[in-house]
């Protein structure tokens, strides 16, 4: 059915695409959520920032 350059390829393919899936998985449950929500308070301070120095 597969000679043996071919099984190896197949196997290369099946890695190559395992990696991404996985990647793409943690990407999306830790990176991306962690990154919006830093970003989200570090808006949230600097308008406390301004507003604290508005008053003043």
């Amino acid at each position: 059915m597969f000679e043996f350059d071919q099984y190896l390829g197949f196997l290369v393919f099946l890695g190559i695409a395992t990696i991404g899936f996985w990647l793409m998985i943690f990407l999306l449950t830790f990176v991306v959520p962690y990154w919006v929500g830093g970003a989200i308070l570090e808006r949230i301070q600097e308008k406390r920032a301004a507003k604290k120095a508005k008053k003043e």
